[in-house]
């Protein structure tokens, strides 16, 4: 008999647990049964040929309708066509040569129904290029184990393969392992699969690997999804319980503090979010355990000053708060708003004030020793920093508050990094985005997190208009782009010009979100090249400035200084100025080549216009014509300013990725079928049940099952990850 935890070394033959290791990663028998089919073919049915794609490897299922033997050209012999068609006429080739001609020949009757795996290409005569798979590898349905009208009834699963490992050496695999499965210690209590109408773990594996019809294989992914939301919620919810019971230093409020007085010179009112939200973390910060709290708003919903409240409770209370940046344009540009917001209250005064220290890794020598003195003697009750944050012989003399700055732009371990430097009592950790999270991500993927939400935007923020610039469709359109930049110069108004690289294609960001993968693109429009036409054409007369993230220090700073002043027309910049740069006087954001952009990195450098009253303009050129995906993305961008509505877009489109490790969006995920956009009320569910369940059996000592799922659940690279959030 079989276990879940055995190694498929054991349960299968070498070569067999050699391939699913190799191809697929998998390596005991449960990674095995939860890898689900893909989907699932009927009778006759054939892969949708409109969705192929050259050299992608797939699986096609049909019926054999005619074989064909043709010359070779310019040699002699023959090869063999086979004419694939499902019920509705749809046809697909399959190409063989040589002796394997032979053997398929003998094979593949007409009328014999199968699948067949291959790498797909399209070939044939001019103007009429069919779908071809070149020697496929294929299975018969009749050939198979059981009879022919076995196959007809039930649906056929179509598992994700690759090269050397086909759907049906999966099946196959898989079958053993399931004939040979002894008894299962099911995760979910019995009463909580009554009260939700679902199967036992067991029915569901039969169910989705060799369902009798459809009906079984949706109770089977019903029961196997709730599973994934529930073990997943469980993880987090002990997550927060061990937050939870780490010790912290107290940071209350004070009345006669600077953040009294920050309060009182405030040249504007607070929003009503932004008052509520300071009263949640007020309330954080002044209890005994760590505060571990989730930030999102809009682009400018007034996160910073959100963010220097807390930290100026945490100054007046005796400690020290470290804002980490993940650029040096963003650190500076922090370090500047805050130094500007406090005035006299940085320098000191009557009301003890406070020194603002900036700390980035290219820095001079004796700035950084300065600033490094200021860190560990307590001088500096904020520090402002870059990673060099992170730095061994980077000293705190009493780190209260962590606050992180774009969450999503640093891993796990360089945010653990800063919070060790508080020593034994765990300081408190703000993380603030500007990219909004679907409620059911902020419930899964920050689920050990409290979420608070800035949803209104501060008075004077104006509207911002976007539109799509069809550059390659319509040239005069973009001439007329560089002209609406010259008649908003000439009112006295500033611009950027966004592009996706800075030079030569091994000078690049490194960090741009890369949105598509076509192939034969031309590379993606360069800082350096764009200034160069520009200012040598439309822009000959206009003062224009370049940045980017090669430049040094000192420079980039000096050119964001001369933009913020005015004096710069136009700044071409690559993503450096994505978030915190603010400039009121921008108006215009002209973005090349947006389609390489993800959505929310659209939504977030769009947010630089429109912050001084003046009504914005954002212009995304593209080369994509309509109808294609890129260009649907950008529309949707254009179409609307909310970014709760754009995440989602953005989560369709770059899927969840692995949701408890550092793996990026679109890689391996751990949910092999939950869906987070689409699956809400299945997590919201799992959540109440997992929290009812671990507050009657905090340690699981009477749920093994649910224990040993949440151990192989942690058991890999991702334990780490789990640990240090």
């Amino acid at each position: 008999m079989s276990r879940f935890d055995e190694p498929l070394t054991k349960a299968l033959d070498p070569k067999t647990a050699k391939l699913l290791h190799s191809v697929l990663g998998l390596e005991t028998v449960g990674d095995l049964l939860r890898h689900y089919p893909r989907r699932y073919a009927e009778r006759g049915e054939l892969t949708d040929l409109d969705a192929l794609a050259v050299d992608e490897h797939v699986t096609v299922v049909g019926e054999v309708t005619r074989l064909m033997r043709k010359p070779m050209r310019n040699r002699g012999g023959t090869w063999l066509e086979v004419e694939v068609v499902d019920g509705d006429g749809n046809k697909i080739y399959l190409a063989f040569f040589g002796k394997g001609s032979h053997v398929a020949e003998s094979r593949l009757k007409p009328g014999r129904r199968g699948m067949f795996a291959g790498k797909v290409g399209l070939f044939g005569a001019r103007g009429k290029p069919r779908w071809q798979l070149a020697h496929p590898e294929f299975e018969l349905f009749e050939e198979a184990e059981g009879s022919a009208e076995e196959f007809a009834a039930a649906p056929v699963p179509i598992y994700p393969a690759g090269k050397d490992l086909t759907p049906w050496a999966i099946r196959r695999a898989i079958g053993i392992v399931l004939d040979t499965l002894g008894p299962l210690d099911d995760p979910l209590p019995a009463g909580l699969r009554a009260r939700h109408g679902l199967q036992p773990l067991g029915e569901a594996l039969v169910g989705i690997h060799r369902p009798k019809d459809f009906a079984e294989m949706g109770r089977a992914r019903k029961r196997l999804k709730f599973d994934e939301a529930f073990v997943l919620q469980a993880v987090l919810l002990q997550r927060r319980q061990a937050a939870t019971a780490w010790p912290a230093r107290p940071r209350p409020r004070r009345d006669d503090g600077m953040l009294a007085e920050f309060d009182k010179r405030l040249p504007f009112s607070l929003t009503e979010g932004q008052a509520q939200v300071g009263e949640e973390i007020a309330d954080d910060l002044a209890g005994e355990h760590p505060m571990h709290r989730l930030l999102q708003g809009e682009v400018g919903a007034g996160k910073t000053v959100v963010a220097l409240r807390a930290m100026l409770q945490v100054v007046d209370a005796g400690g020290q708060a470290a804002l980490l940046a993940p650029t040096e344009v963003l650190a500076q540009q922090h370090h500047r708003s805050i130094t500007a917001m406090l005035g006299d209250l940085a320098q000191g005064g009557m009301f003890g004030g406070t020194a603002v220290t900036l700390l980035t890794g290219s820095m001079g020598a004796a700035a950084r020793r300065s600033a490094l003195l200021d860190a560990a003697s307590g001088n500096a009750g904020i520090v402002v920093g870059t990673h060099a944050l992170l730095q061994e012989h980077v000293q705190f003399a009493d780190l209260g508050l962590v606050v992180v700055d774009e969450q999503h732009r640093f891993g796990v371990e360089q945010r653990d990094a800063l919070r060790e430097k508080a020593g034994d009592a765990r300081p408190h950790v703000l993380v603030m985005t500007a990219t909004p999270i679907p409620r059911t991500v902020a419930m899964t993927v920050f689920g050990d997190l409290e979420v608070s939400t800035l949803s209104q935007l501060p008075s004077g923020r104006a509207p911002i208009t976007t539109h799509v610039v069809p550059a390659a469709e319509k040239p005069h359109y973009l001439e007329r782009t560089w002209e609406r930049v010259r008649e908003e110069v000439a009112l006295g108004r500033q611009a950027y010009i966004v592009c996706p690289r800075i030079g030569d294609l091994e000078g690049d960001e490194g960090d741009m979100e890369i949105a598509s993968a076509d192939e034969e693109r031309r590379p993606p429009l360069a800082v350096l090249d764009v200034a160069e036409l520009l200012t040598q054409g439309p822009f000959h007369d206009l003062r224009v400035g370049t940045l980017h993230g090669k430049l040094p220090p000192e420079e980039k700073d000096a050119i964001m200084r001369a933009f913020s002043r005015g004096e710069l027309d136009v700044l071409i910049a690559t993503t450096v100025i994505e978030v915190g740069v603010d400039v009121p006087n921008s108006s215009v954001m002209i973005i090349m080549d947006a389609d390489r952009f993800g959505v929310s990195q659209l939504h977030q450098l769009r947010g630089r216009v429109g912050r001084g009253g003046l009504p914005g303009l954002c212009l995304l050129v593209s080369d994509f014509p309509e109808g294609t995906p890129a260009r649907a993305r950008l529309d949707a961008v254009a179409a609307t300013l909310d970014g709760f509505e754009l995440s989602r877009v953005d989560l369709e489109q770059r899927r969840e990725g692995d949701v408890l490790g550092a793996a990026q969006s679109g890689k391996r995920s751990s949910l092999k079928l939950l869906q987070l956009l689409r699956d809400e009320d299945v997590i919201a569910t799992a959540r109440d049940e997992a929290a009812a369940l671990l507050t009657e059996d905090p340690d699981l000592t009477a749920h093994e099952g649910l224990r040993a799922e949440i151990d192989r659940l942690l058991a890999d690279e991702r334990a780490e990850y789990l640990e240090k959030t």
